[in-house]
């Protein structure tokens, strides 16, 4: 709607409004296109970069200790507006 101004989170004051995406999800998602451009071009390489965007976050959480998960997923809440 035109008028309304938007919050933090992309929604206006009736709860419409377009998703916000983070900027490691975005890296993320390119990661996965690059793969499959590259999937034409070197299969090997290709497979290689989409492994490579899928799993460096997932060891990256691991690698967190269990304060550090806690107060991440404290802060994934107040995001989400729980």
């Amino acid at each position: 709607m035109v008028g309304l101004p938007l919050t933090k989170t992309g929604l206006n004051s009736r709860g419409e409004g377009r998703s916000a995406m983070t900027p490691h999800l975005k890296i993320g998602i390119a990661g996965v296109v690059i793969g499959l451009i590259l999937l034409i071009i070197n299969p090997w390489l290709a497979l290689a970069v989409i492994v490579a965007a899928i799993a460096l976050p997932a060891i990256a959480y691991a690698m967190l200790d269990s304060n550090q998960k806690q107060r991440l997923r404290r802060i994934r809440r107040r995001q989400l507006g729980r």
